[in-house]
């Protein structure tokens, strides 16, 4: 067996060298919900990883947020629960800075019989890129992430609050959007997750505050490989939570942890280039090329289709309400934040579209497989999007989208596109996955009920 040193395994290899007291490997993926499960392997372990792959249950990307098994489409107990082999995604064996005990991370994709595991969010979105191939057409891709730091400390009735400054030593108190002075004063964490992502390889740009106390952005930088950006994607979330534990704090990427304060997003944007290297959104002397426009006609048609993805829980529904930069209809337009679909400003080869919809809690993989499935059905299909939005676009709901979770899986249980791209089976069973959820929750008592039904006798 390669004892790591061997020329067979330079990933490894290097690695080893690199970080030489490294005492364990964390081997994970991102499973239906997006929530990172895997295990941990002493150190000596990795190089017969690498070369063998591990197994683990099929089932495990068909579990509910919790991690209960609901036997969807009878797969979990009805079949035995058959086994998935993991393989290493190259380019993932990275260092876990914010690690006490020295340890390494590896990220992990499944097959089955040799043949891609088809309900592996991952493949999903595979399957909607080799489409776009088919056209010879390459995304470029690139994740913008809203998230809350929080106080470890829960506020009444266990509610999350806003943390207190390691610099001033205040609790975080209002929003000042863009303001500088709240980057100042969470400097210290924010420059740790910015290093941290230097050192695992994850390209990060611009720091923000956003619309609340303890809510930041940090954008990444655009990647030719789809399924790299939405790698990217999975391990930044990690990271940004492995550090703000070190910090004493808490980060999440819940949509709306707060009911009066902004929710969080996830903003993608995709560029198309040709085989040639030549942005095809690129319109010359117009603002927006054709293909352009039908990409974007495509995705907005699909979009009631596409919102149990892009909006996967109860809590994700609390973030969509009219009048906030928040989008709630099949809208586009250029230069407005208001919009599903928005077109940045700037010279033809960087055009691109920003897809505004998903909350942060989105799975990144499955958020970006149903917008490149729309904006190839727009292209093959020459759909158009109607004419630009100018001015508010979210003063009323859009009667065709399912605002509501429930309605959301109804849709995507009867949809006729998305299959094509996703797989004939996977939009239904991820629906039965998510409805399976979503009766767990409502069986569930919470504090509201106490509070407005229980009686004194």
């Amino acid at each position: 067996m390669p004892d790591g040193r061997s020329p067979e395994l330079p990933e490894v290899q290097a690695f080893l060298a690199s970080f030489p007291d490294t005492v364990a490997v964390d081997v994970f993926f991102a499973d239906l919900s997006g929530v990172i499960r895997g295990k941990r392997y002493p150190i000596e372990d990795l190089p017969r990883i690498w070369t063998d792959g591990l197994t683990f249950p099929a089932s495990v990307f068909l579990l509910d947020t919790t991690g209960r098994s609901h036997d969807p489409g009878g797969k979990g107990f009805s079949d035995g629960d058959p086994d998935a082999l993991g393989q290493p995604i190259p380019g993932s064996l990275q260092p876990v800075p914010w690690a006490e005990t020295p340890l390494g991370q590896l990220m992990l994709t499944f097959e089955v019989d040799g043949e891609p595991l088809a309900f592996e969010p991952r493949n999903v979105l595979k399957r909607a890129v080799d489409r776009l191939k088919e056209l010879d057409l390459r995304p470029v891709v690139a994740f913008e992430l809203e998230f809350y730091l929080l106080d470890r400390e829960r506020g009444p009735g266990r509610t999350p609050q806003p943390p207190y400054s390691p610099i001033t030593r205040q609790r975080d108190a209002i929003s000042q959007v863009y303001g500088m002075d709240r980057v100042d004063s969470f400097g210290p964490l924010l420059q740790d997750i910015v290093t941290t992502c230097r050192r695992q390889g994850i390209p990060t740009g611009a720091i923000s505050a956003e619309y609340a106390p303890g809510q930041f952005e940090i954008n990444l930088r655009h990647v030719t490989d789809p399924l790299l950006a939405a790698d990217q994607s999975v391990m930044f979330k990690r990271a940004v939570k492995g550090v703000a534990r070190k910090h004493g704090m808490q980060a999440t990427f819940m949509a709306k942890p707060y009911p009066e304060e902004a929710g969080s997003g996830l903003h993608m944007h995709v560029s198309l280039l040709d085989r040639e290297g030549r942005n095809v959104f690129d319109g010359g002397t117009r603002t927006a090329s054709e293909t352009l426009l039908h990409a974007m006609g495509g995705f907005l048609a699909v979009m009631p289709e596409a919102m149990a993805f892009l909006a996967p829980n109860v809590n994700s529904y609390r973030r969509f309400e009219p009048n906030i930069f928040v989008p709630i209809s099949r809208s586009w337009g250029f230069e407005n934040r208001s919009t599903a679909l928005r077109v940045p400003m700037g010279d033809g080869a960087s055009r691109r579209i920003e897809c505004r919809v998903p909350g942060a809690d989105a799975n990144p993989y499955l958020a970006l497989a149903v917008l490149l499935a729309g904006i190839h059905h727009g292209i093959v299909n020459r759909i158009d999007p109607g004419k630009p939005h100018e001015g508010n676009a979210t003063e009323a709901f859009d009667p065709a989208l399912p605002m509501r979770p429930r309605k959301a899986l109804e849709v995507l249980e009867s949809s006729r596109v998305l299959p094509l791209y996703l797989g004939s089976d996977y939009p239904r069973l991820y629906a039965a996955c998510k409805l399976a959820e979503y009766d767990e929750f409502d069986w569930l008592i919470s504090p509201q009920e106490y509070d407005w039904y229980l009686q004194a006798e």
